[in-house]
C-alpha cells in the first residue's frame, strides 16, 4: 500500500492552464494503468478547450462552481457532481465563482501531456 499527502505533491500547470497536483499515478507510485489529480481553476478563468485521443477523465467537483462543456453539452456543476468524459470529446470546465473551483481528475490510463490535443 502506498499513501501520498496531498501537500507532498508538487503542483504544475497542465497543457490546458489548469494547475495540478498528481495525487497518484506512474510517476510517484505503483499504479501503472490510471491517475488522479486535484485540479484547480482560479476564480474567473477557464480551462483551455482540448481533448484527449487515448484517455477517458472523470472530473469530480470538491469545491466552486462552473459550467462544464463536453462536445456541444454544457450544464452548471457544483460540489459533488460527477462528469464523465469519454476519449476523444473536446472539452473544458469555467469556473463562474468567487472561490476557486477545484475538483478530481480520474484519468485512464494515466494522464500524459502527449495524449492532450489542443482543440
Amino acid at each position: 500500500m502506498e499513501v501520498v499527502q496531498r501537500d507532498d505533491c508538487t503542483a504544475f500547470v497542465t497543457k490546458d492552464g489548469s494547475v495540478i497536483r498528481e495525487l497518484l499515478a506512474h510517476r510517484n507510485s505503483c499504479i501503472r494503468n490510471q491517475s488522479l489529480a486535484e485540479a484547480t481553476v482560479p476564480p474567473g478563468t477557464r480551462t483551455a478547450a482540448h481533448h484527449h485521443p487515448k484517455t477517458e477523465e472523470i472530473y469530480y467537483i470538491l469545491a466552486g462552481k462552473g459550467t462544464m462543456f463536453v462536445g456541444a453539452e454544457s450544464r452548471p456543476v457544483a460540489r459533488g457532481d460527477a462528469i464523465a468524459i469519454p476519449p476523444g470529446a473536446v472539452h473544458w470546465i469555467e469556473n463562474q465563482g468567487p472561490a476557486d473551483l477545484v475538483f478530481l481528475c480520474a484519468c485512464s490510463p494515466g494522464y500524459e501531456h502527449a495524449d492532450t490535443v489542443m482543440a
